[in-house]
Formats: structure tokens, C-alpha cells, sequence
């Protein structure tokens, strides 16, 4: 298992300054609206991956009049002990393990796997196809680490493809070489992620059993948008060169690619309620936490963050009650304490105040 014991906060949003000792199992974080709950969630999230779930660009966390953010702590895995850190500054941030930066962002972000539920998370099902590619890709990071470096080459043959057809027209003699790289990087980020979903369908249903209403279940398949036949996949780009360049984009590849959810057989989106929405997301959040398990040998971190205004108190109830018997660091943000029932997940349980960006 794989835990954080300490964090270090200086100058991330409304935090200025923290210090803060941890709980192994069960973390619950309280206080008002824009106090900064959410903000230490984020610094968890961020010391974990190196990235923020809520900024796109590492200016928007640093504090106001501050020209850097830091966040530091000392994370444990069975009985080793590490050190790690990232720093944000205006264009950039910086992440290191016991003082030394890793040689790419994707390493240091696999060393210490997290999986965070926010509010805007929602977006996993209800919202457009980018997150839920986004949630394939995190779990092919673990599942086939050079997943990552395909999606990459996969980006710069696609946009290189488009430029030469809009520059040059449908028989721009460059096209093809950028299809034929398109068709062979796509090949493997499609492969990688079918197994990744492959990995999240069976605990997904099982999960969303447990915390959906009773009776309703749930399948999880994966939505290539283009043939995984190399010969077909080509013949298809070539066909599509005069509507790609209308469209501003090709019309099929990875950058297209969907999870196919289905509740009852019906597809989720437009059919479910919010709630159900709701449980699916988290059957899904469920789901990438085995995944990550089972492919880096290690428990992942869980953040929900402001979950028990998410869900019903039945679906609350239903989610504390599953996560008992899921062993890994659990942290909880709330603004009502009292109603976090953690009788499930035992005895382990240290709270946390946070007034004005100050935790106590």
C-alpha cells in the first residue's frame, strides 16, 4: 500500500502556508465554502501525478502575489520511504523524488498513483468523449507504459496531416507519410486502450451494483472510432482527406475514441439520472483504482472530494459501506463532518478543520 504521511503546502491558492502529519487510512477534511478544502485535495492530487484536476496551466495555482507554489511530502511504500515534490512557477513546474527530477513528467506521475471524484467529474459520463479518453489513458499509463509516448507521436502526425491538407489540398503528397504514422501509433494507442478498458469493465458493473440503486446494472465497453486494420484505417483516412479539411480535423482516430456506457442496455447519456450519473462515475473511479492496483502492484490514493453532496444519503451510505472493504489512504472533503459515515472502514479515521486556507 502506498500512502502519503506528511505534506508540506507554501503558497498553493489560498494555502500559504501548511504543515500536516496524516492518517494512514481515513483522512476527513471540513469546513466552509472557499475556505480551502478543496485546494488541500488539489495538493494531495498534485504532489501524487504533478498535475492539478482543476488548472489547466500552473499559474492559475500558485497564491496570489506569490511568484511559486510548492508542494512537498514524504509518501511510503511497504517499508521504503521517499521524498517528493513539485514546484510550480509562471510557464512550468518541476517534480522530484528524494531531490532529483525525474526524467519525464509520466514517471514521476506512476510513482505514486492517486485517483481523485470531484463536482466536475461528472463530466465522466454525462459530458463530452474527452474525459472519458482521458480516464482510458490514465489506466494505459499503468497498463502499457509506452501508451503514452504512442498518443504523443499519434498527436503530431494527426495535426502534421491536417496542415499539408489545408496547405496543399486533398492530394498533398506529405498526407500520406502522416496518415501512415497516424495508422501506426493509432494502432497502439487503440490496442492499449482496449486492454485498459477491458481491465475497468468488470469491477465498474460489480462497483455500480453495489452502489447504484438495486436492481440497475451496468456495462462498460470500449468505442473505437476507426477500424483497428491497418489497410482499412489508411483507405478511410484517404477517403475523408476533402471533409477533413472542412471539418478542421480528421474524422476518425484516437482523438475520436469513446467509452461505450450503458445502464439496463440504454445508453447513459441523456437516459440517467443525476444521481445515477453519479454512481456510475464513481463505479468508474472504483474500477480505475483495481485497475491501477492490480497493473502497479501498489493501492492507489482515493480523493473525494465534496462526494456527500454528489450523492444521496443511501448512495453515501452505500459507497463508505464498499470502500471498508477496499484497504489504501482515503481522503474526504466535507462540509458536514457528522454525516461522513466511515463505521465501515473502521477505527482509522483523523479529521482535519480548515479555516481561511489554515488546516488544523
Amino acid at each position: 500500500m502506498v500512502r502519503l504521511r506528511s505534506i508540506s503546502i507554501r503558497n498553493f491558492r489560498n494555502i500559504h502556508a501548511a504543515d500536516v502529519e496524516l492518517g494512514p487510512r481515513l483522512n476527513v477534511i471540513s469546513g466552509g465554502n472557499g475556505q480551502g478544502k478543496t485546494s488541500f485535495i488539489e495538493a494531495v492530487y498534485l504532489l501524487a501525478t504533478s498535475k492539478s484536476f482543476r488548472a489547466t496551466k500552473p499559474i492559475e495555482s500558485i497564491a496570489r502575489g506569490a511568484d511559486i507554489a510548492s508542494v512537498r511530502g514524504r509518501v511510503t511504500e511497504d517499508d521504503l520511504e521517499r521524498e517528493q515534490s513539485v514546484g510550480l512557477r509562471r510557464g512550468g513546474r518541476v517534480a522530484r523524488i528524494d531531490g532529483k527530477a525525474t526524467a519525464t513528467l509520466a514517471e514521476y506521475a506512476v510513482t505514486t498513483p492517486a485517483v481523485v471524484f470531484h463536482p466536475a467529474g461528472l463530466a465522466l459520463t454525462a459530458g463530452p468523449s474527452a474525459e472519458r479518453r482521458r480516464l482510458m489513458d490514465r489506466v494505459a499509463l499503468y497498463t502499457d507504459p509506452t501508451s503514452l509516448v504512442a498518443l504523443e507521436q499519434y498527436g503530431t502526425a494527426l495535426k502534421a496531416r491536417q496542415k499539408a491538407l489545408v496547405e496543399r489540398g486533398a492530394t498533398a503528397r506529405d498526407a500520406e507519410h502522416w496518415e501512415a504514422l497516424m495508422v501506426e501509433y493509432g494502432g497502439r494507442v487503440m490496442a492499449s486502450r482496449a486492454r485498459a478498458v477491458e481491465k475497468i469493465a468488470d469491477v465498474g458493473g460489480r462497483a455500480f451494483k453495489e452502489i447504484a440503486t438495486p436492481g440497475l446494472s451496468m456495462n462498460i465497453a470500449y468505442g473505437p472510432s476507426a477500424s483497428s486494420v491497418p489497410s482499412e484505417y489508411r483507405e478511410a483516412l484517404v477517403k475523408h482527406r476533402a471533409a477533413d479539411i472542412r471539418r478542421g480535423s480528421a474524422s476518425i482516430g484516437p482523438h475520436r475514441d469513446d467509452i461505450d456506457l450503458k445502464m439496463q442496455s440504454v445508453p447513459v447519456r441523456g437516459a440517467a439520472s443525476q444521481g445515477e450519473h453519479r454512481a456510475l462515475v464513481l463505479a468508474l473511479k472504483i474500477a480505475e483504482i483495481e485497475a491501477i492496483s492490480e497493473a502497479r502492484g501498489v493501492r492507489p490514493m482515493l480523493l473525494l472530494d465534496d462526494v456527500s453532496s454528489e450523492l444521496d444519503v443511501e448512495r453515501t451510505a452505500a459507497l463508505f459501506k464498499y470502500l471498508g472493504t477496499m484497504p489504501g489512504q482515503v481522503y474526504v472533503t466535507t462540509t458536514r463532518p457528522d454525516l461522513i459515515d466511515t463505521k465501515g472502514i473502521g477505527a482509522h479515521r483523523v479529521d482535519f478543520v480548515v479555516r481561511s486556507g489554515v488546516i488544523a
